[in-house]
This record gives C-alpha cells, sequence and structure tokens, in this order.
C-alpha cells in the first residue's frame, strides 16, 4: 500500500516572508512524516504562484526530509534555505529488520567515493564514513542516496541494501501522478467536494487499506478546483469527470473558520485516512 500526497507548486503563495513560508513547509511535511506518507509530490502551478514558487518548495521540503546527519554533505548554502532553521524535526521511524538476515535499523546514506572493486565509501552519519561492497545488479555514483542496513555499530557491520527512503520528496505534474500504477484511490480535497461521513468514510479505508491512496491539496486562495478548472455543479460540489480524480472530498465538513490552511487540511484529512478498524 502507497500512500502519497499532492501539493501545489503555489503552496506558499500568501505567506508574508521567507521565514513564514518556511515554517509553513515545514508543518506540511510534518503531516507527511506523522502519518507514514510513502511519496510527497510538488505538482507545477504557475498561475498562482507568487514570491516564492516551486523551486523554493521544492528545496525547502527535500531539505526537511532529509536526515539531520546528512544535511551539510546534500545541502550547500542556499539562499532557499535561510530560514531552515525554524523547520520541525520529522524524526522518521528507521525501518527494523524481523529475521537474523534482515535485522538492524535503516538510515540514509550518501556516497562519497566509488572505487573499482565493487566497494563504495558511505557517509550515513556513523562516526566516520563506511566501505561497503554494492549489492549485485545494482549501480551507485558518487552523490547517490542509498539505504544503508546497520546491524552493528561497534564493531560497524552494515550493508547497502534495495529500499525506499522512508519520506521520498519530488516534483511530479498532476496528471503523471494521478495516472501512476500504485496511485490507489485518488482524492481531491476541497470545501466544494462531498461532505464526509462516517458511512463514507468506512467503505473509503476498506478500499485504502487493499490499493492506498494519492491525495491532493489546494494552495490558499486557489483551491483544487480552480487549479484543475473542474466545475462546480448547482448544489455546490465539484463534478469529477474528467478531472482525475475518484472522490472529490470535503474532509472538514461545518468548518469553523471561513478557510481552512494547507496544512490543516493535511493534517485532518489524513487523520481520517489513517483510521482502522
Amino acid at each position: 500500500m502507497t500512500r502519497t500526497v499532492l501539493v501545489p507548486t503555489s503552496l506558499v503563495r500568501e505567506a508574508e516572508d521567507k521565514r513564514e513560508a518556511t515554517r509553513k513547509l515545514g508543518y506540511v511535511a510534518r503531516a507527511a512524516a506523522v502519518f507514514r506518507v510513502d511519496n510527497l509530490y510538488v505538482f507545477p502551478d504557475p498561475p498562482g504562484e507568487g514570491d516564492w514558487g516551486g523551486g523554493f518548495v521544492e528545496t525547502v521540503l527535500r531539505y526537511a526530509a532529509t536526515p539531520p546527519y546528512l544535511r551539510k554533505e546534500v545541502w550547500d548554502e542556499r539562499d532557499e534555505l535561510e530560514y531552515a532553521g525554524v523547520l520541525p524535526p520529522l524524526r522518521l521511524s528507521p525501518r527494523t529488520g524481523s529475521g537474523s538476515d534482515d535485522s538492524g535499523s535503516s538510515r540514509q546514506g550518501i556516497v562519497t567515493r566509488v572505487g573499482s572493486d565493487g566497494r563504495v565509501r558511505v557517509n550515513c552519519g556513523l562516526q566516520h564514513p563506511i566501505s561497503l561492497h554494492v549489492p549485485d545488479g545494482m549501480d551507485v555514483s558518487e552523490g547517490e542516496r542509498v539505504t544503508v542496513r546497520v546491524s552493528s555499530r561497534r564493531p560497524v557491520r552494515a550493508r547497502i541494501v534495495d529500499e525506499r527512503p522512508p519520506l521520498v520528496v519530488d516534483r511530479l505534474g498532476l496528471d503523471e501522478a494521478l495516472g501512476r500504477e500504485d496511485a490507489g484511490v485518488r482524492i481531491a480535497t476541497s470545501r466544494f467536494g462531498t461532505p464526509l461521513t462516517l458511512g463514507r468514510l468506512e467503505r473509503l479505508t476498506a478500499r485504502i487499506a487493499e490499493d492506498g491512496y494519492t491525495v491532493a491539496f489546494g494552495s490558499p486562495g486557489r483551491g483544487l478546483p480552480e487549479i484543475c478548472e473542474a466545475a462546480v455543479g448547482a448544489d455546490g460540489v465539484v463534478e469529477p469527470d474528467g478531472t482525475g480524480f475518484d472522490r472529490w472530498l470535503n474532509t472538514v465538513p461545518n468548518q469553523g473558520s471561513e478557510t481552512v490552511r494547507t496544512e490543516e487540511a493535511m493534517f485532518a484529512s489524513l487523520a481520517v485516512l489513517s483510521l482502522t478498524e
């Protein structure tokens, strides 16, 4: 089951300054981490971008998802990261194996040198970079991110494994993201969506448990109906035909505030979609 969240490049269009824009993105990344999102994709919305567009949004979110012990190695000083200090820690849970062959915790590493003997030097946040064998059939290059399974620190015993990072941040077009084979249930969130009720939630979470989900969010003052040019019917609900989504849902029915911020909508939506029996 794959969990994917889509946010637009116009996500911080109404932020007062770069510090506030960075803080907002930190809450977005935090929501993705709390609810074990696998993919956080930034889709283009050029008409809605303000002072901080797609490059800024993608860079800050990528930085937030980078383990602290790799940030100096991966990121140089960049204007987009001027206020990176306000980002909350994600503390992504390391994956732990359950067998003698797969035991140990997973850490993200970066390849610092490629040797000619099938071995590479990897910085994975231990005291020193370590030399590791590259698994058969896997090609790695200098600067590439890899996953390392550490079974012992003293002495160091580790190996490179074919395992995804806990949270992948990337830029992807909306149509392409919705067309992925692992998209699962494709959900658009909007105050013009069908109100989410207990009955609808029960049926929806049953599907999600099998297929996963892709959930898209809009930006301040520019919701998904406007971004997708979706028609709102006479009943005040979006007509889903031709939008690429399976459901248009209002996950905060009877909202008490005139507007719900994107990061607030993420916490509200992902919380209910994560419910199990």
